[in-house]
């Protein structure tokens, strides 16, 4: 009896086991859907049910809604289902960032459905007859969109002013490359302007050199050319 009771309790202490792992890798296949980008606008005719909807729900003193779990799913199911079915009238939708809310008419009923979603997925839907009690939950799940919205929005906001800065880091650093190729030309040119007034300022010495030296030979050649043509016209009758 022992023997078999320890086997009994094995047993049990597995199936615990694989059940805890299975919740697991549940939970965590489900946090792992990235974050949407913010201004998704999905058609209120392909939103899904939100998985983790019981884990964000926040408490309602509606008789309308109903804390166990498996009413709130089903006035989720019920609502895709008149959706698809075409039962319902869009009166109101109210997108924040990825956040939305949403109030429907079923006029064969005179019911109100409001709904509050995030991307493609509902979260909470309230069915209400009361009208005044319908739009005031449709307001309450607007302004829980703007509050859930914000930390979406200013992260916009930042990946805006990032991209932008580094847009501006860019365009100024490109703008100093360019500044620096002209400042390396203006440099290599100045160099080259240096150098050939340098070249030309020694042939100008040089030259001025060689033209008096050429200005005193001239002037020794003119005056033999004179003393030889003296001698040439010696004793000649000079003329008048």
């Amino acid at each position: 009896m022992k023997s078999l009771l320890t086997v009994r309790r094995a047993m049990l202490l597995a199936s615990s086991c694989a059940l805890l792992q299975h919740g697991g890798a549940v939970l965590a296949s489900q946090n792992e859907e990235a974050a949407p980008l913010v201004g998704a606008r999905p058609a209120i005719t392909t939103l899904t049910p939100q998985p983790a909807a019981d884990a964000l729900r926040t408490p309602a003193s509606d008789s309308t809604t109903t804390s166990a779990s498996a009413d709130a799913q089903g006035n989720v199911a019920e609502l895709m289902h008149m959706i698809r079915d075409a039962q319902l009238s869009e009166l109101r939708t109210t997108y924040n960032g990825s956040y939305g809310a949403s109030l429907f008419f079923y006029p064969q009923e005179m019911t109100y459905y409001i709904a509050l979603f995030q991307d493609k997925h509902f979260w909470r839907v309230i069915k209400s007859e009361d009208a005044g009690r319908a739009e005031a939950v449709y307001a309450g799940f607007v302004q829980q969109t703007v509050q859930l919205a914000d930390v979406e929005l200013r992260r916009t906001q930042l990946l805006a002013q990032k991209a932008y800065i580094e847009n501006i880091i860019a365009l100024s650093e490109d703008r100093a490359k360019r500044l620096q190729a002209d400042l390396d030309v203006a440099r290599t040119q100045q160099a080259k302007v240096n150098d050939y007034q340098r070249q030309t300022q020694d042939q100008a010495v040089a030259l001025r050199v060689e033209k008096d030296k050429a200005q005193a030979q001239l002037r020794q050649v003119q005056g033999a050319v004179l003393q030889l043509q003296q001698q040439t016209e010696l004793g000649l009758p000079t003329q008048k």
